[in-house]
């Protein structure tokens, strides 16, 4: 599936339309560049999932936690340079807990997803455009 937005507001909009087609429990890979909309895609896939909270990007966290009765996980992996640095802060910990897990910067720790994630890639179009890329999951 292929969505080209124009604004950050349309990245929020069309995260907020995919999550809330997605079932709990699916890793969602992210994948662009610096300042591609990774996070403003986040930020609308929290209010598809029906949460009402400040969604910020976890990249000296981690993760972040958006708690609800839909929860979202939120991992910036742009510090991590493996696979096996996610083991060790409990990846499998946070799998087990069925949460949807929005990983940024998944090809720094691409080892760890079991080839069932879907994968978003969002590729900047000028200044604002974006083109956002969804496979896998049925998309």
């Amino acid at each position: 599936m292929e969505i080209i937005t124009n604004t950050e507001r349309e990245t929020e909009e069309a995260g907020a339309a995919f999550a809330a087609k997605i079932p709990d429990g699916t890793v969602v890979a992210m994948y662009g560049e610096l300042g591609a909309g990774k996070t403003a895609c986040v930020r609308g896939m929290a209010r598809g999932r029906g949460l009402d909270c400040r969604v910020s990007s976890p990249t000296f966290t981690i993760v972040n936690e958006y708690l609800g009765a839909r929860t979202l996980l939120h991992f910036d992996m742009y510090r991590l340079g493996s696979a096996d640095e996610l083991w060790d802060i409990g990846w499998d910990d946070y799998l087990e807990r069925g949460a949807v897990c929005a990983v940024e910067w998944g090809e720094n720790v691409a080892g760890a997803f079991s080839g069932d994630e879907i994968s978003v890639r969002i590729e900047k179009l000028g200044e604002s455009g974006r083109r956002i890329t969804i496979e896998g999951g049925g998309f």
